[in-house]
């Protein structure tokens, strides 16, 4: 685990600027790979954020964020959720709902009260390259995310090499406390429809009990997003 802080309001009310979240940073070296749904921590693209001052942590800061007890000084890391990965088919047009291979998600129980899927920047189609995800923030008329870099390389998406982890609860503030499961709209059938099974899949199922248990959580815990 690495503890990251929220520096900004990208992801209201899912997150608060200010709170510290858990980032699972282990998983991904058992195969696994974003998931639709999942609040992730990403190195900076590149042109992604502003121009910060260099800043250089003392032996203290570099231990205890090495263990998880502080944020890391030195990356320059962006949160937002996956909604789309690598063979997706993703569009949003104005006043419409965000669209993944055809089918239509229902954001209601996670972005910001009174804000539309896109009307700020509608988008799409765009499909998603292999090994590269679609990211939003929660907070759609206040992030910049994937829809504003799409004359970067890479046209908006972010390679999964890029990903540092899945946050998986807000620690802090204590009042705070929560987890961060996927939204059941993720769990929809018709997601999948356009993907294939790799028969090499069956490969990887010693990191099958660790997803399952970072994923699919949304049953046991709907309504605690804000």
């Amino acid at each position: 685990m690495q503890a990251f802080s929220i520096p900004s309001d990208s992801m209201q009310n899912t997150l608060q600027r200010g709170d510290r979240v858990l980032v699972d940073k282990l998983t991904p070296w058992f195969g696994a790979e974003p998931e639709r749904g999942e609040v992730v921590v990403f190195h900076d693209p590149g042109g992604w954020l502003d121009e910060t001052p260099e800043v250089h942590p003392n032996v203290v800061q570099k231990v205890l964020s090495f263990i998880g007890l502080m944020p890391s000084t030195e990356e320059k890391d962006l949160i937002k959720r996956v909604i789309a990965i690598g063979g997706d088919t993703v569009e949003c047009k104005e006043n419409g709902p965000v669209v993944v291979n055809g089918t239509a998600l229902d954001e209601q129980s996670f972005i910001f009260p009174g804000n539309t899927p896109c009307n700020d920047a509608p988008f799409g189609p765009i499909k998603v390259p292999e090994g590269r995800i679609w990211v939003m923030g929660d907070h759609r008329q206040d992030s910049r995310d994937s829809r504003y870099h799409q004359e970067l390389p890479g046209d908006g998406t972010v390679s999964n090499d890029e990903v540092v982890g899945r946050a998986i609860v807000v620690a802090w503030p204590i009042n705070r406390w929560a987890t961060l499961p996927v939204p059941k709209t993720f769990d929809q059938p018709g997601l999948n429809a356009a993907m294939a099974v790799a028969p090499g899949a069956i490969g990887i199922a010693g990191a099958v009990p660790i997803v399952l248990w970072r994923r699919r959580r949304a049953g046991l815990d709907s309504g605690r997003q804000r």
